[in-house]
């Protein structure tokens, strides 16, 4: 459905009158911006959603920052805000996916991981990876270095330089 510009202002204009008093020092172009941004969120005309990106020849989207993912299973459509606590599912290899070189799985032991996405916790990859995902969403992810350990590594187990691949779940936002 479309809606026209000059309906969409007046339906804001309309909607957003009550706030319209309750604002002070504010100017007419930025009250009639924020009215027609809250009035089309409010109907559901403004996403805000990651740019649509052409998926690889593997089905792989990769980011601005070079994190690349596949979704292999859709969530239910709740994705965590910045700070929020996440339960996880997760396995991670080096080399490239189900290879020799798997690192560590909360999966094999059974037991989910919790962090705070956005919020340093974890790798910069994984804060990434998890503020777009939906509860239930699993995906395949490829972590460049950058977004990782970067050229220090980690515990040993990781080099520096690596590149990470994981397999990861979404359980839940607690």
């Amino acid at each position: 459905m479309r809606l026209s510009t000059k309906l969409l202002v007046g339906t804001a204009l309309v909607v957003g009158s009550a706030t319209a008093y309750s604002l002070q020092n504010q100017d007419r172009r930025a009250f009639l911006s924020k009215s027609v941004a809250t009035t089309a969120s409010a109907a559901g005309i403004l996403k805000f959603q990651q740019p649509a990106v052409a998926a690889d020849a593997d089905g792989f989207i990769t980011t601005d920052s070079g994190l690349k993912y596949k979704v292999v299973k859709e969530g239910n459509g709740t994705v965590p805000p910045p700070g929020a606590l996440v339960k996880t599912h997760y396995t991670g290899w080096l080399d490239d996916f189900n290879s020799d070189k798997k690192f560590d799985s909360s999966k094999d032991r059974n037991r989910p991981f919790q962090f705070k996405v956005g919020t340093g916790q974890v790798i910069r990859g994984w804060d990434e990876a998890f503020g777009s995902m939906s509860v239930g969403e699993e995906r395949l992810i490829i972590i460049p270095s950058n977004l990782g350990y970067g050229s220090r590594g980690a515990g040993g187990i990781i080099p520096g330089g690596a590149t990470l691949y994981f397999d990861v779940e979404l359980l839940g936002i607690l």
